[in-house]
């Protein structure tokens, strides 16, 4: 039972110290650094134009779709790699073959639906 708590204690010196660390640099990071705010550093910085009008702006909606978009294809792109590890396996090859295909065809679908309604051209 004594080792059971040992491994405890490690697990929660660690977590002291790590927290020491941090909260040690970040102290020295506010000692060190300098302090002289002026009214242009305290205003809203935004991709590097000023801040006019009101706080709501209207933005396309088309940006969060090919943000989206990009998403979905990058998540789906990573399946891609366990699949070519599973198709070199015994056994695996024309089960993983027709699965593959199936995949690609629902990737193809959602592309080719994307570009019938106008999601993918920037104009």
């Amino acid at each position: 039972m004594h080792n059971y708590f040992s491994s405890y204690a490690a697990l929660g010196a660690l977590v002291i110290a790590g927290g020491g660390i941090v909260g040690g640099g970040l102290a020295a990071n506010r000692m060190l650094r300098p302090h002289r705010p002026t009214a242009e550093k305290l205003t809203t910085y935004e991709c590097g134009v000023d801040p006019v009008g009101g706080g709501w702006a209207h933005s396309y909606i088309r940006y969060y779709v090919f943000a989206y978009l990009y998403v979905v294809f990058a998540v789906d792109a990573v399946f891609l790699f366990p699949w070519a590890t599973v198709f070199s396996a015994p056994g695996y090859g024309a089960t993983t073959l027709g699965e593959m295909f199936v995949f690609l065809a629902f990737l193809a679908v959602g592309l080719l639906y994307a570009g019938r309604k106008g999601v993918l051209s920037w104009v």
